[in-house]
């Protein structure tokens, strides 16, 4: 994930902590967004991804009650539509926490997907793009 690093680091202008977290927090939602087969496919792809994870922020607490609302609402249009609005929550909250600009999630999207895509190819690309669409 160096790699990784070093490409959010140089291309977004961003520092190392910062680019970690972030890609950490990017890869958490795709963990819950995917389910264990698709994750454990982008994963063994690009090595280094559980190590993100954990160090990306915690959750704040209005992120976390909006994620316990969607829940609450399950499957259903609202049930998906409060779960877009808590993952953009989270991830809003985790890039403040990094000093980032919640404009800069989106920006960090295109070097995640391109770089999955280089190392795993277009079926790990195309399930980070579903898991991260919206964001």
């Amino acid at each position: 994930m160096n790699e990784l690093i070093g490409l959010l680091v140089k291309q977004l202008g961003v520092k190392d902590n910062q680019a970690t977290g972030g890609a950490g927090l990017l890869f958490k939602l795709a963990q819950e967004k995917l389910g264990a087969d698709d994750f454990g496919k982008v994963a063994s792809s690009l090595g280094g991804v559980q190590d993100l994870i954990k160090a990306a922020p915690a959750e704040g607490g209005a992120a976390k009650m909006l994620g316990g609302l969607a829940s609450m609402l399950g499957g259903g249009k609202a049930g998906q539509a409060a779960g877009g609005v808590a993952a953009l929550a989270q991830l809003a909250s985790g890039f403040s926490k990094l000093g980032l600009d919640k404009a800069m999630i989106a920006k960090f999207v295109p070097v995640i997907l391109s770089f999955a895509q280089s190392k795993g190819g277009d079926v790990v690309k195309t399930l980070l793009q579903k898991a991260l669409s919206g964001v």
